[in-house]
C-alpha cells in the first residue's frame, strides 16, 4: 500500500499537466524554449507515473484495468473483473 501522500501528489501532478497543456503546446509549436523552461517541472506530462487505482502500487501496473498485477491476481481469482477467467488447457 503506497502512502497517501504519493496518491495525492500523482492527483496534483495529472493536475498540473491538464493544467499547462494548451500553453505547452502553444509554445512547443512557437519553438520558444526558454519559455517553456519556466513553466513548472510538474505540468511535463512525462513526470506522470501510472498507479494502481486501489493501492497505489507504481509497479507492475497493467493499463488496460487500472490496477497492479498483484491487485490484478486477487481480483480475477474472487471473480470481480467481469470478462477475466483463469486460463486453463
Amino acid at each position: 500500500m503506497a502512502k497517501e501522500s504519493m496518491k495525492a501528489r500523482e492527483v496534483k501532478r495529472a493536475k498540473t499537466v491538464a493544467k499547462y497543456a494548451k500553453k505547452r503546446k502553444a509554445l512547443k509549436e512557437a519553438g520558444d524554449y526558454q519559455a517553456l523552461q519556466k513553466l513548472p517541472k510538474n505540468a511535463s506530462p512525462i513526470r506522470m507515473h501510472n498507479r494502481c487505482k486501489l493501492t497505489g502500487r507504481p509497479k507492475g501496473y497493467m493499463r488496460q484495468f487500472g490496477l497492479s498485477r498483484v491487485t490484478f491476481r486477487e481480483m480475477a481469482n474472487k471473480g470481480l473483473i467481469p470478462g477475466v477467467t483463469k486460463a486453463s488447457w
